[in-house]
C-alpha cells in the first residue's frame, strides 16, 4: 500500500502528538503541583493545545506562569492575553523588574545589555513562591546543543540547579517523576518535536500565533549584520540608523537579544517553506546563546529553563 507524502506527515505529526499528550497526563498523574512556563511563543502556545486535548472535556489541571523580562514583544503580551481569557485558563506572571527591586541587583548595561540572563532568578522565585514540583516548557532539542543532554523528566536540586551528569535513564517510556522535597522537575513534552514539526503540526491544527511570526512592517537596525527591532529597551548607537523594513521572528524571546530575520512569509505554507531552506537554526537569532561556546548550559546549570 502507497502513502502519499501528506500522509507519511500526518501520520509522523500524530505519533509526536500521542507522545506528548502520554507525558501531559503524566505529569498530571506523577505530580501534585505542575504548572506550564508559558512565554508566548509558538512552542508554548502549542503545549496549551496539547494539553486541551490530553486533557479535554475537562479543563487543563495546570496553571501557566510567565516570567515576564518586561523587555517583551507587546504582540506577544497582547496574544497572551487575549489566550487566557478565551480559555479561561488560570495565568501568573511573576516580572524580573520585581525581583531586581527586592534583590537590588544590578541591570547590565551598554550595546549588548539584556536582563535574559535575570529571568532565572525571578523563575526560581516563582517556583519557590507557589511550591511547584514539575514545570512544564517548550524547549525542543534541536535548539541548542545543551537541551539534547536533558531527559523529558529532567531533575532539578533543592537550589533549583541543573547537573547534566545526574539525570535518569528513561526507557521504554518509562518516565520516573519520584523526587525528594525541595526538588523539582522540568519536564519537555515536544522534546522529540523540530521547529518543523511544530510549524507542521500548528497548521494542521489551525492553531493561532502573535503577529510577529508573520512578515510585517517594522522600525528596525543593524547590528552585527542582524537586523534588531528599534525599542526604547535596546541600546543603539548614534551611527545605527532606523529604517523600515519587511521581518518576521523565528523566535519572541526577550527583545533585547532576539533578532529579526529579512522575510516576505506572511502565512504558515510560506513560513514552513522557509525554514526548510534555511542554512541556520531557529537560535541563529539569538544573542544571548553567542555570548560563550556554553552559555546556554551554563544558564541551565543556575536554573535556566
Amino acid at each position: 500500500m502507497w502513502f502519499t507524502s501528506n500522509e507519511i506527515t500526518m501520520n509522523y505529526l500524530d505519533e509526536l502528538e500521542n507522545e506528548s499528550i502520554y507525558i501531559m497526563r503524566e505529569v498530571a498523574a506523577q505530580f501534585e503541583n505542575p504548572v506550564i512556563l508559558f512565554s508566548g511563543g509558538k512552542d508554548s502556545i502549542t503545549l496549551v493545545h496539547l494539553a486541551i486535548k490530553a486533557f479535554y472535556p475537562a479543563k487543563i489541571p495546570f496553571r501557566l506562569m510567565h516570567v515576564d523580562t518586561g523587555h517583551n514583544f507587546p504582540e506577544t503580551i497582547a496574544f497572551r492575553d487575549q489566550l487566557v481569557n478565551d480559555l479561561g485558563l488560570d495565568l501568573i506572571v511573576r516580572y524580573v523588574e520585581d525581583s531586581i527591586k527586592r534583590k537590588n541587583i544590578k541591570e547590565e548595561s551598554g550595546r549588548y545589555a539584556s536582563r535574559n540572563k535575570l529571568q532565572t532568578i525571578t523563575l526560581l522565585e516563582g517556583i519557590e513562591e507557589f511550591g511547584f514540583d514539575a514545570c512544564i516548557g517548550g524547549a525542543r532539542r534541536d535548539e541548542e546543543k545543551a537541551r539534547a543532554k536533558e531527559r523529558i523528566f529532567s531533575i532539578r536540586d533543592d537550589f533549583g540547579q541543573w547537573d547534566a551528569r545526574n539525570q535518569r535513564p528513561e526507557l521504554f517510556d518509562m518516565l520516573n517523576g519520584k523526587i525528594s522535597k525541595g526538588e523539582n522537575v522540568r519536564v519537555f513534552p515536544i522534546s522529540n518535536w523540530t521547529e518543523l514539526d511544530v510549524w507542521n503540526y500548528i497548521k494542521r491544527e489551525k492553531i493561532k500565533l502573535p503577529s510577529v511570526y508573520f512578515t510585517h512592517k517594522r522600525k528596525v537596525f543593524m547590528r552585527d549584520g542582524l537586523i534588531w527591532s528599534d525599542s526604547e529597551f535596546i541600546h543603539r548607537d548614534e551611527h545605527e540608523e532606523v529604517f523600515e523594513k519587511d521581518v518576521r521572528f523565528r523566535t519572541v524571546g526577550d527583545m533585547t537579544c532576539t533578532a529579526a530575520v529579512d522575510s516576505i512569509a506572511n502565512n504558515l505554507d510560506a513560513v514552513i517553506s522557509e525554514i526548510e531552506a534555511a542554512e541556520i537554526s531557529e537560535r541563529g537569532a539569538r544573542i544571548d546563546d553567542k555570548r560563550s561556546e556554553a552559555a546556554m548550559e551554563e544558564r541551565k546549570e543556575e536554573g535556566y529553563f
